[in-house]
């Protein structure tokens, strides 16, 4: 029964008294209401440590329903099953007295259990005053009635961030008809564990104040559960930033460049769709272990160039430093780009004008608006990663694009964006499914990790993990054939070997 480590997260939809505030802070993170340094006893040599080091989330979790560990399994905290009614409990065959408030005193100072046994030594002793064991064991009474934000009786409220004015406008329309459609249809069939799902929508605007503004907005004032499939490039890093401060589960893209625990993307990143093309142009093509170059235009693509060169590196590629293109020509077998459509059109310019013919590998998010510029020498020559492809499609998931289409008036052009979007509505509420009506973010993240094998009908099957945070971790490598341009799948998907 440790105390453990978690950040306070946004308002919670209990009201708590001062007494049971302060015993939440010092069950999530160790710390007393008189602000001192409480210290926490652990293993048989009673080595002391900081409570804030070991507070009782990071074993029992903010829920504290408990969670494996090191091969322990720290008990629920639930109250009502800790006192029984104030009745015996029967565990292993054996019989034991249920606790009572002096008993948990004991049980969290002494590691004494209320038949006396000693708890498993990897149960800290705790070191608190009076006063704060009587606010955690306050705490404790309430916890099972606390929810995390946007779980009520009947709804669980999910949010997005889509613009409604400007360039992206159109973009915003088209999710947020997926998702209206995706969460309406779950509606009628009853919602998830007896809640209807509800969306709320707020415009990022176009700055990164407007749109940090509406994030917090979103996660506070209108107390969204999880975030999915936003569209705010804005934020960059900061969204990734805030989710992890609030501890606010999303799916859907994650910014270039960011990390975060809580993001789980259904489509792979740059990096990862590069490194397919890599594997195709070492096994396929035989390119020499120096053959590559990673190019990049434009400042915003040089870290995820350098992630590039990085993961190349760890595959054994011999890769020189990477180059910014600046209008010369670049001599390799091959290219890995990353930039906009335009700086590649003037890529394969400079290089046609110079003489020089390497492969082109590029991410087809990126490049597909240049292809139909490309001079006919090039065919055959530029090699595209595609997350999915038509072959990916059966006649079940041809069918529900289909109908979705056909219900919210969508243009069949912009099919990939209504495949990313309905992957990301998939993943999420597959996962608020497992969970179980007794939600709450933590349970969801850990739903979401193990999802796998998640069937789709329009992608390869998705799944996560521990530790990875793309549902797919691999791309289809496609070659582009000119005047057209035409496309030919070379390989299916598969999974990049070291991708996370």
């Amino acid at each position: 029964m440790g105390l453990c480590l978690a950040l306070g997260g946004p308002a919670q939809a209990l009201e708590l008294t001062p007494n049971e505030l302060a015993g939440k802070r010092l069950f999530r993170q160790g710390i007393s209401s008189s602000d001192v340094q409480l210290q926490a006893r652990v293993g048989v040599s009673d080595m002391s440590v900081p409570a804030s080091v070991l507070p009782c989330a990071s074993c029992h979790g903010s829920d504290g329903r408990g969670r494996a560990e090191g091969g322990v399994r720290p008990p629920s905290l639930d109250w009502q099953r800790l006192a029984l009614g104030q009745d015996e409990r029967e565990v292993n065959g054996r019989r034991y007295p249920a606790y009572r408030e002096s008993t948990l005193a004991r049980a969290i100072q002494q590691g004494i259990d209320p038949a006396g046994n000693r708890l498993d030594p990897a149960m800290p002793r705790f070191e608190l005053t009076l006063a704060d064991q009587r606010n955690l064991t306050a705490y404790l009474k309430r916890l099972a009635d606390e929810r995390d934000p946007g779980v009520e009786e009947g709804v669980l409220r999910l949010g997005t961030l889509l613009p409604s004015q400007g360039p992206m406008a159109r973009l915003g329309q088209v999710v947020r008809a997926v998702l209206e459609d995706g969460l309406a249809q779950l509606n009628q069939h009853g919602g998830i564990h007896g809640r209807q799902l509800q969306l709320v929508v707020l415009d990022p605007g176009e700055t990164q104040a407007s749109a940090e503004q509406a994030l917090n907005r979103l996660i506070g004032e209108q107390r969204a559960f999880a975030l999915v499939a936003p569209i705010a490039p804005m934020l960059d890093e900061r969204l990734a930033q805030v989710l992890e401060t609030q501890a606010v589960p999303l799916v859907g893209s994650a910014p270039p460049g960011a990390s975060s625990a809580q993001i789980f993307d259904p489509m792979p990143a740059l990096p990862t769709q590069l490194l397919s093309l890599a594997t195709y142009a070492r096994e396929g093509l035989g390119l020499a272990e120096d053959g590559l170059r990673v190019v990049y235009a434009g400042l915003d693509q040089a870290d995820l160039a350098e992630q590039v060169r990085s993961r190349l590196q760890a595959q054994g590629w011999s890769v020189a430093p990477v180059t910014m293109f600046d209008g010369q020509p670049v001599e390799a077998q091959g290219i890995v780009f990353l930039g906009r459509a335009q700086a590649f059109s003037e890529l394969a310019a400079s290089l046609q004008a110079a003489g020089h013919q390497p492969y082109l590998l590029a991410a087809s998010s990126q490049v597909a608006g240049a292809l139909s510029g490309l001079a006919e020498p090039w065919s055959q020559r530029v090699l595209l990663a595609y997350p999915y492809v038509p072959g990916d499609w059966t006649e079940q998931g041809l069918a529900s694009l289909a109908g979705l289409q056909q219900r919210q008036g969508l243009d069949r052009r912009e099919a990939a964006l209504q495949v990313n979007t309905l992957c990301a509505l998939r993943l999420l509420t597959e996962a608020l499914k497992q969970i179980g009506r007794d939600a709450s973010r933590e349970r969801l993240v850990s739903a979401l990790e193990g999802l796998h094998d998640i069937d789709t009908g329009l992608t390869p099957a998705l799944a996560f993990g521990p530790g990875r945070r793309e549902a797919l971790a691999g791309a289809h490598v496609v070659s582009v054939s000119l005047p057209g341009p035409r496309f030919t799948s070379i390989t299916p998907y598969r999974r990049v070997p070291d991708a996370r």
